[in-house]
């Protein structure tokens, strides 16, 4: 009987999928008080941009950093790809960023998170009806119909909570650029390595936001006895894409892909609870805040349940 690999391990596909979650889930509290360190304000779109640009040119190092690292040799774009880097960069980067930073500027964390959780449900669609690389099923069906009844009660809710267009609403947004990069890394997969892909894109979509913001009036003004805090919190931030990524990957490199996907309803969640812990927001949540995760947790779950 052959052995089986450490990263195929139950209890180590668990704890690492668990973590890639609680990284992805931490991003929403993470922007939300970088804004607050670095004296970014709603209205201040080219300090967002530059936030946002300097965020993913050190995720792009660090991922491919670590894939050279994984990969052992330097992982650089064939020149038949570097249209797939730079296309994946203007859709998955700088596009759905631009929504994602802004839209958190309106919205509030909980609301954040359990918006952005609808990009699961979004790409399915993308996939099935516009690229048509995959067939729309029932259980996909159904588990798109809880997701979306789930941004639909949560912009029911009231004050900080709910839906407004500048946040709920340009979150949506980033939602839609992230399943049309979804779909196109997966095809551009068959060309090239998609750390190769992802990473080149984060540091050059990375670089497009920053050289656009600054002569904009893009800035940081960061308080006294802070810049500890905002040099830590950007290198956080820049590891959740890069280690979050390069781990999901590994785990799916070695398992079936309902082992490890079976755990993303973790993903809204997990930025739910940080954003109520980091933000305060627990005094916030209400029935409907509550209902509209569990719709679209169990929206992801049922998408990605496998009979074994």
């Amino acid at each position: 009987m052959e052995k089986k690999h450490f990263l195929q391990k139950t209890w180590v596909v668990a704890l690492l999928a668990l973590l890639c979650c609680v990284l992805w889930g931490s991003a929403t509290p993470s922007i939300k008080k970088g804004y607050e360190i670095f004296g970014i304000v709603g209205n201040d779109y080219m300090s967002t941009i530059l936030f946002a640009g300097i965020r993913f040119i050190l995720a792009g190092i660090l991922t491919v950093l670590i894939g050279s690292v994984l990969a052992k040799k330097p992982l650089l774009p064939s020149k038949g790809t570097i249209k797939y880097v730079l296309a994946l960069s203007l859709v998955q980067t700088v596009i759905q960023y631009f929504f994602f930073y802004i839209g958190h500027a309106y919205a509030s964390g909980v609301t954040a998170a359990i918006v952005n959780g609808s990009n699961v449900f979004i790409a399915i669609l993308v996939a099935a009806f516009i690229f048509r690389t995959e067939k729309m099923t029932v259980k996909k069906a159904i588990g798109c119909v809880l997701g979306f009844a789930g941004v639909i009660v949560v912009s029911m809710a009231k004050g900080d909570m709910g839906f407004t267009v500048m946040g709920a609403g340009f979150i949506l947004m980033a939602a839609l650029a992230y399943a049309f990069s979804s779909v196109m890394i997966k095809m551009y997969s068959k060309h090239e390595n998609p750390v190769t892909l992802s990473g080149w894109q984060f540091f050059i979509g990375g670089i497009i936001m920053t050289l656009f913001a600054l002569p904009m009036g893009g800035k940081f003004e960061i308080a006294e006895g802070s810049g500890f805090t905002a040099v830590a919190l950007l290198f956080y931030m820049a590891c959740i894409s890069a280690v979050a990524y390069s781990i999901w990957g590994l785990l799916m490199k070695y398992n079936d892909v309902s082992k490890v996907s079976i755990f993303g309803p973790f993903n809204p969640i997990s930025g739910v609870i940080l954003s109520a812990i980091i933000l305060g927001e627990w005094k916030s949540l209400g029935v409907e805040v509550v209902l509209a995760l569990v719709l679209v947790a169990l929206g992801i779950l049922v998408v990605n349940y496998k009979k074994r």
